[in-house]
């Protein structure tokens, strides 16, 4: 890639959408209290992309994970979900202690390391869970999960080398 393919990424965040592609942007997060959920993922370190309250009733803010291509929205009049009600929402880690100890620092609850029984994903909930991450930290197997302040579960996954094609 030329230098000037690379300024222009960074500049633009990422490659405009090309046709065939479907990128997940955003993803709409339910909580009861703006200001408390502002805090808590500001709280986290994610980037403050924006806030708007465009008229009454309709206030909206947005969050960015460090090196995300994805954020979060959040507020009244976006969604009518119920508060707390996603769950399962994965956050691609290279190092599962490191990110547990970085939110421990920032006063997350933030599980255990786990992986699944299976070897393969994880179940539902807490249900499959095993002690400690996966045996040699294998990819894509070792787990922590920790809520936001309404019950929104986010799960940590660690990663160090992607499956090919990703």
């Amino acid at each position: 890639m030329s230098t000037v393919e690379e300024s222009k990424q960074s500049v633009a965040g990422s490659p405009p959408v090309r046709p065939g592609e479907f990128r997940l942007e955003v993803v709409v997060v339910p909580v009861s209290d703006l200001e408390r959920a502002k805090h808590f993922y500001a709280g986290l370190g994610w980037r403050s992309d924006a806030e708007a309250a465009v008229e009454d009733g309709y206030r909206l803010m947005q969050f960015t994970p460090p090196g995300s291509g994805c954020s979060i929205i959040f507020g009244e009049g976006v969604t009518s979900a119920a508060p707390g009600s996603l769950q399962g929402l994965h956050l691609a880690v290279y190092d599962i202690n490191e990110a547990r100890a970085d939110l421990i620092a920032r006063g997350v609850e933030v599980s255990e390391a786990f992986h699944d029984r299976t070897g393969v994903f994880h179940h539902a909930g807490n249900e499959g869970r095993l002690e400690g991450p996966a045996e040699g930290h294998r990819d894509y197997g070792s787990f922590a999960s920790f809520s936001d302040p309404d019950g929104n579960g986010w799960i940590l996954q660690e990663i160090k080398t992607r499956l090919p094609g990703r």
